[in-house]
């Protein structure tokens, strides 16, 4: 087997997804940024938004922030009063969190901003594109998983 050429079909594709995925974090992290927040802080802000309370688990589940860092960031923003944290009352050993009026007013204001902000480079592609894109980044998520 010729491994250098077997190397040579998927590189591409590898580096392709980094560059795009560095390029959508630049983009979206300085305007995130610009708007008071963190990225992680964003995402969990998002993530809690109109939603029932939920556990630490099922938070680390729908973001995309590692178990490690997600603790640090649930308690400082638990500290800025952005957060609360409920017991659980279908397992004791667990707590439920969910945004306070602090992080919903946050939320609020700032979810729309980002929405529009990401808007402009997204209103560059067809709904056929676009549609394209996500048919195939599902399709390689499939495959990994």
């Amino acid at each position: 087997m010729d491994y250098i050429s077997t190397y040579m079909d998927f590189l591409p594709i590898i580096k392709e997804l980094a560059r795009t995925y560095q390029g959508f974090e630049a983009y979206s992290s300085a305007h995130i940024r610009g708007l008071g927040l963190l990225p992680v802080q964003f995402d969990v802000i998002a993530t809690l938004a109109n939603q029932p309370p939920m556990s630490f688990k099922q938070l680390g589940k729908k973001t995309l922030i590692s178990k490690s860092s997600l603790t640090g960031v649930v308690e400082r923003m638990v500290q800025k009063g952005l957060i609360a944290t409920q017991e659980n009352p279908d397992d004791a050993r667990s707590h439920l969190l969910r945004l306070t009026g602090k992080g919903q007013t946050i939320f609020e204001q700032v979810f729309p901003e980002q929405m529009k902000h990401l808007e402009k480079v997204f209103e560059k592609l067809s709904k056929k594109q676009m549609n394209e894109i996500e048919a195939s980044l599902k399709t390689l998520k499939s495959i990994f998983n």
